[in-house]
């Protein structure tokens, strides 16, 4: 089992920025992709960003040049430092690990972006 725990979420004005932090426990070794999805009310859950266990990383099309995913291996923690926020951004973020064939969700932590 892999245990995902987000923190960074809050209150923003658009223009303004956030960083999202997981850090992920328990059974780790294994694991192929971290990253981000959102949601936000009626909405499908969607990918946000992603990064490998090379590095490499993915990003929504809505994001790209404003959202950053990184990795500190030694700390076992991915972040999604997020910039230029805008409203439509406001959702319900999850922090999600892929560990062999199994999903693994946090929680979520809510992101308003106020216009």
């Amino acid at each position: 089992q892999v245990q995902l725990v987000e923190s960074g979420g809050g209150l923003v004005q658009a223009g303004g920025s956030l960083r999202l932090s997981c850090a992920a426990s328990g059974s780790i070794g294994g694991i192929i992709t971290m990253g981000w999805y959102r949601q936000a009310p009626g909405k499908q859950r969607d990918l946000v960003a992603r990064i490998a266990s090379d590095g490499g990383t993915n990003y929504a099309n809505s994001v790209k040049g404003r959202f950053t995913i990184s990795k500190d291996s030694a700390k076992n923690t991915v972040y999604l430092q997020m910039n230029s926020l805008k409203p439509e951004d406001t959702a319900v973020y999850y922090c999600n690990a892929i560990r062999f064939t199994a999903n693994y969700w946090g929680r979520g932590t809510q992101v308003t972006v106020s216009s």
